[in-house]
C-alpha cells in the first residue's frame, strides 16, 4: 500500500487531484488510531496528514485555538491545559478499546466526530468546531466558517465535516473553541443493592 506523506494543503491537493484522475480512492489517517473502527478501507493509497502538525495560533483570552489537522491531540491538549483550559465536549480515548496507542490527531478527532460523557451538557465535537480549511473531493480548497462563536449567515458547512470520516473533504486546519476548566471535578459511583426479582422487570 502507497503511504503519501503531505507537508501542506498544496501537497493534499495535489494528492487528491492524481487520485481523481486514477479513479483511486483514499484512505486518510493522522496517526491512524481510529483505523480499526469500521470497515477496512478498500483502497491501495493512504494519504498521511501527521507532517501537518503545528499549531497555528492559540488566543487563551479569546477562548480559540487553531490547528493543523496532523497535530498531536495529546500535545494540544497539555497546551490548553498550561492555561487551565480544556475542550469542554472531552474527546474520547479510543485506544483501551482498539488496543492503539495515543489518542490520534485533531483532524481524526473531529472527522470521527467522537466526545466523551459531558456531551451531555456541552456538545459535541462539531459544536466547537468554529472553522476549517480543507481539500474537496475535486482537489480545491475551500474555507468555512471561521474564528468567533457567529461567524455564518446561511448554512454552517463546517459542522459537516464532523463526523464526516474523511467523505466529505480532507481536513487541513481546523478552529476550535475552548473552555476554561472547572476549579473542581469529582466522580461519582452509586450503586444499588436490590433482590434480583425486585429489580426484574414485570
Amino acid at each position: 500500500m502507497d503511504t503519501l506523506k503531505v507537508r501542506d494543503a498544496k501537497d493534499v491537493e495535489q494528492v487528491v487531484r492524481a487520485a481523481i484522475a486514477g479513479d483511486q480512492p483514499l484512505e486518510i489517517i493522522g496517526h491512524g488510531s481510529k483505523r480499526l473502527i469500521g470497515q477496512p478501507m478498500a483502497t491501495n493509497a493512504v494519504l498521511d496528514l501527521s507532517a501537518l502538525d503545528a499549531v497555528t495560533s492559540y488566543e487563551p483570552n479569546e477562548l480559540i485555538v487553531t490547528l493543523q489537522a496532523g497535530a498531536p491531540l495529546s500535545d494540544v491538549m497539555s497546551l490548553i491545559d498550561s492555561k487551565n483550559q480544556q475542550f469542554a465536549f472531552e474527546p474520547v480515548d479510543t485506544a483501551p478499546l482498539l488496543g492503539t496507542t495515543g489518542l490520534g490527531t485533531v483532524g481524526g478527532m473531529i472527522a470521527a466526530g467522537l466526545a466523551g460523557p459531558r456531551r451531555v451538557k456541552a456538545g459535541g465535537a462539531r459544536d466547537h468546531l468554529l472553522g476549517a480549511h480543507a481539500v474537496s473531493g475535486f482537489g480545491d480548497s475551500f474555507k468555512t466558517g471561521g474564528k468567533v462563536v457567529k461567524n455564518v449567515t446561511g448554512y454552517d458547512l463546517c459542522k459537516l465535516l464532523a463526523g464526516s470520516w474523511g467523505t466529505l473533504a480532507v481536513m487541513t486546519e481546523v478552529t476550535l473553541k475552548v473552555m476554561p476548566k472547572p476549579e473542581g471535578e469529582r466522580t461519582l459511583v452509586l450503586r444499588r443493592m436490590c433482590r434480583p426479582l425486585r429489580c426484574a422487570r414485570r
